[in-house]
């Protein structure tokens, strides 16, 4: 009973446990069955709404009605549990804290509680979230294109969002809580990895979203989003993130006249202050595949700060001395992951991989990275999840 949510307990009194064999046949239809041994699937309810990714090994049966939802989990045809949870008694975003999902794999546990998220943001606020449908869908695609086999209808509303960048500004999101300039970077990047893993077809879009984004580059060539004067955070990014971010939207339009642009950004990355864990990270991310001296030196002095500041624990906080965090060890996982491998290497990622993994929530996610630190933010938690979930599923690869 502790493990439901507060709200739903109540609806446990309505619960009745089906054993008879018609219950089956009453759900005929709405049975997902997976379709290898060692795939995953999400499934959906009868109101198209993603419940969860499960192995080849179990099954979900969903069905919606009188106002609440039904899951059933069977595995080898035997039903094992019967529960509720009422639709309604969600008062704000969903968190479905506590909640143990029925995944084999950290990575799985992520993408199910994304998939049940990302939807959900647009399905009960009539509006797109940056941080649902642009950093946490970005590990969706990325997890779709793994392999994991994700719904359709999980990612569909964020996907015909990106394809029109030119409402992107007239969202309906809350002004106080938005930066528009950010958002066009968080929108854009995942309209760019949408493409990249090929859940969008058409690339002229992305041309006309890039042509947003450079509306905001500073003369100096940075994308100065966030306050100046603080660490970037998973909600603020931070000029070395930010830029990073949007030179590689830049780079993947593949158009002749976002060169200059991209120049600029590349010029004021080879010589940026290296503040922080969080810089070193997006700059080393940026300059990856830069051989001239100057970007090698940038790079090195990036390698460098990034070893004096992994924790005991294995994880990587805003400055060599700072506790651990999710985000900064997520942003540090991701650049690593595009070092050439070595032993040093090799060592820092899978003490990186641990860290993430013993902070990993019964439901899949994380605990939100807030500057400072200690603050409860739904926004914090979906894009620190969002991209934990991409640090795990780029240092997971074969």
């Amino acid at each position: 009973m502790n493990a439901l949510p507060k709200c739903a307990r109540p609806c446990v009194s309505r619960a009745f446990v089906f054993i008879a064999a018609q219950t089956f046949s009453l759900l005929h239809g709405r049975i997902a069955f997976c379709e290898s041994p060692g795939s995953s699937s999400v499934l959906e309810s009868a109101g198209g709404i993603p419940i969860a990714i499960l192995p080849c090994s179990r099954l979900k049966v969903c069905a919606a009605t009188l106002g609440y939802r039904k899951a059933l989990s069977v595995s080898r045809g035997t039903l094992l549990v019967f529960c509720f949870a009422l639709v309604g008694c969600r008062s704000g975003p969903s968190l479905n804290s506590g909640r143990t999902v029925g995944s084999s794999t950290p990575e799985e546990k992520a993408l199910t509680f994304l998939s049940q998220e990302v939807p959900l943001w647009h399905h009960e606020n009539r509006c797109f979230s940056c941080h649902n449908n642009g950093d946490a869908a970005r590990a969706l695609f990325v997890g779709g294109h793994r392999a994991y086999r994700i719904a359709a209808s999980t990612t569909a509303d964020t996907i015909e969002w990106l394809t029109k960048p030119n409402r992107w500004d007239d969202n309906k999101g809350d002004p106080r809580f938005s930066d528009k300039h950010l958002a066009r970077i968080q929108f854009a990047a995942a309209l760019t990895t949408a493409i990249e893993t090929g859940h969008i077809k058409d690339r002229r879009v992305l041309v006309r979203a890039a042509d947003l984004v450079i509306e905001s580059q500073a003369e100096d060539g940075a994308w100065h989003v966030g306050s100046s004067d603080s660490v970037g955070s998973p909600i603020t990014y931070g000029p070395s993130l930010a830029t990073h971010v949007a030179l590689r939207i830049l780079r993947a339009a593949k158009s002749d006249h976002l060169r200059t642009s991209i120049e600029k950004g590349e010029r004021w990355l080879r010589r940026a202050p290296i503040n922080s864990i969080l810089d070193a990270a997006a700059i080393l991310l940026a300059l990856e595949n830069s051989s001239d001296t100057e970007a090698v030196q940038q790079r090195d002095q990036c390698l460098s700060l990034i070893a004096r500041g992994q924790s005991a624990d294995g994880g990587w906080g805003p400055f060599p001395t700072a506790p651990p965090e999710t985000f900064d060890t997520a942003i540090v996982l991701l650049a690593l992951a595009r070092v050439p491998p070595n032993p040093a290497n090799a060592e820092q990622i899978r003490r990186g991989r641990n860290f993430l993994l013993k902070l990993q929530q019964s439901d899949g996610s994380w605990p939100e990275t807030t500057r400072p630190p200690g603050a409860e933010s739904y926004a914090h938690r979906l894009s620190t999840t969002g991209w934990a979930t991409l640090a795990l599923l780029e240092t997971n690869r074969p």
